[in-house]
């Protein structure tokens, strides 16, 4: 055996001993072995590099799918509470039904524990800035679970969800399988970001993998093209968000359970800004509380910069530019402190 040769048998040997310990489906790793026994085949053809390339890329993602790891859900109904009162100001009535979601799933393991239970799947519907993105994130966080988020916008094919064929050059498995091989675990928080703003002529096909995603009865096998076998995403907890509804196929749509996000008064967003996120950005930026103020008469025009009402993304943009002005001035004219009042407003507010 040339030297050559025994490079290639050693490669072969190190693919081996990966799958001998990988915890495998038994039709998954019949499936591999065969890949295996085709590339030690194709050293006497010549062809080999090119489909060890292949084979090891594809092995390698087989060995990242988490087949049946999980995480332990934390079911501590005023731990969850507590997480929602931290990230989100009022909007009681969203944040009694995600709470009602918790308890039931506690109540569930409490009585049923083991029994497979699907979870309903929520369908947050509001105008951006309300906080439909960080409801899931919290949830994750409550269930002390992983988070996977797959941003829909913009998408402009169904293959972005369920990959691409192996045959096709740089095929790679599609998000969903990416995201929990990222988690590591097969029961992560799915986060379905705006599932209505998929490229045009995609929509009928994106939405077509959603309502595989969403079925009971299909995602316990959801198929990947790339992976091309079936992965059990029944314990994975889906939530979805949206603008509106008017894209979304009533196939989805009734798969679903729709909460509309109520939007926040001025009043309300001048809250959230002083107790959520000021204090935050003033942390990460290395200032001080006491370094930088804004006198209450100036809040109104930080809430509607522009006369109208912007959302909490864009005040929370309005405040980011206010405070990285305000370190400028400290850092480059050695001023204790910033106030941001009447007078000197216009220097701290966005230029459009």
């Amino acid at each position: 055996m040339t030297d050559h040769n025994q490079v290639l048998q050693q490669e072969i040997q190190q693919l081996r001993e990966q799958v001998k310990t990988a915890q495998l489906p038994e039709e998954m790793l019949r499936k591999v072995q065969k890949e295996i026994v085709a590339l030690e085949r194709s050293i006497e053809l010549g062809n080999y590099d090119e489909k060890y390339e292949k084979v090891s890329r594809y092995i390698e993602w087989i060995l990242k799918i988490p087949w049946q790891t999980e995480s332990k859900d934390t079911m501590d109904i005023q731990q969850a509470k507590k997480v929602f009162n931290d990230h989100h100001y009022g909007m009681q009535e969203v944040k009694d039904r995600f709470l009602e979601y918790v308890a039931v799933l506690n109540l569930r393991e409490k009585q049923m524990p083991g029994e497979d239970f699907r979870a309903p799947i929520l369908l947050l519907v509001g105008l951006v800035g309300t906080g439909k993105t960080t409801f899931a994130y919290s949830l994750a966080e409550a269930l002390g679970r992983q988070l996977v988020r797959i941003p829909f916008g913009g998408m402009g094919s169904a293959k972005e969800l369920r990959g691409s064929s192996r045959l096709i050059l740089g095929a790679e498995p599609g998000r969903v399988i990416k995201g929990i091989c990222e988690a590591g675990v097969r029961n992560p928080v799915v986060l379905l970001d705006e599932i209505d703003r998929n490229a045009e002529g995609s929509n009928t096909d994106i939405m077509g993998v959603l309502v595989e995603l969403l079925d009971p009865a299909q995602n316990h096998a959801f198929v990947d093209a790339y992976v091309d076998y079936p992965v059990n995403l029944s314990h994975a907890i889906f939530i979805a968000t949206a603008n509106n509804t008017t894209r979304i196929v009533t196939a989805v749509l009734d798969r679903m359970e729709k909460i509309s996000m109520p939007t926040y008064s001025d009043q309300e967003k001048i809250v959230i800004a002083k107790e959520y996120i000021l204090p935050k950005l003033l942390k990460d930026a290395g200032l001080k509380p006491e370094q930088f103020r804004i006198k209450d008469d100036v809040w109104p025009a930080m809430v509607r910069p522009l006369g109208f009402d912007a959302g909490i993304r864009t005040l929370q943009r309005t405040l980011q530019g206010a405070v990285r002005k305000a370190v400028r001035i400290i850092v480059e004219r050695g001023f204790p402190d910033v106030i941001i009042t009447q007078e000197n407003a216009k220097i701290f507010m966005p230029k459009y």
